[in-house]
């Protein structure tokens, strides 16, 4: 298991480096009108950056060696959440956010959640409409359209 923490850890350093490095490069400071684009990526870099070396050094300090990363019960456990997620951003290319969205969350809570139809429908329905109308009528931000939001005019 200290191998992967290890391996873990310094992938999220890199990725938290790449992320204050890039912030940077944008204006990680304070302006007149308040903070510039890169302020709070930068800040998050830090945090990550900092998370995986206090993550690195435990885990290079750790004795803990015999323990397996994942067993087959947790692995089943992981891949029942990463391939629907998988499959729902492959999905918003293809369909659309919105639908995607729809989709994901009502077959998820459905599935995993093992939740009452009502409230599957509720929220499967509900939180992408209520993004529609968060996103493209009250931001006037374009999310990824799909065919079927396009057939119907938006």
């Amino acid at each position: 298991m200290r191998v992967a923490e290890i391996i873990t850890a310094a992938v999220l350093c890199a990725i938290g480096f790449a992320l204050t490095a890039e912030s940077w490069s944008l204006g990680s400071g304070w302006g007149k009108a308040g903070p510039e684009a890169g302020f709070f990526p930068f800040w998050l870099g830090v945090l990550l950056s900092l998370t995986a070396i206090t993550l690195f050094v435990q885990a290079t300090l750790s004795r803990d060696r015999g323990k397996p990363f994942l067993e087959r019960e947790q692995l089943v456990r992981v891949a029942k959440v990463a391939i629907p997620t998988v499959a729902a951003v492959a999905l918003i290319q293809v369909i659309g956010l919105y639908f995607a969205t729809a989709l994901y969350l009502t077959g998820y809570m459905r599935w995993i959640g093992r939740h009452s139809w009502s409230l599957v429908l509720a929220v499967g329905l509900g939180t992408p409409l209520l993004t529609f109308a968060l996103f493209e009528i009250w931001f006037l931000t374009p999310m990824r359209k799909g065919p079927i939001e396009i057939w119907l005019g938006f």
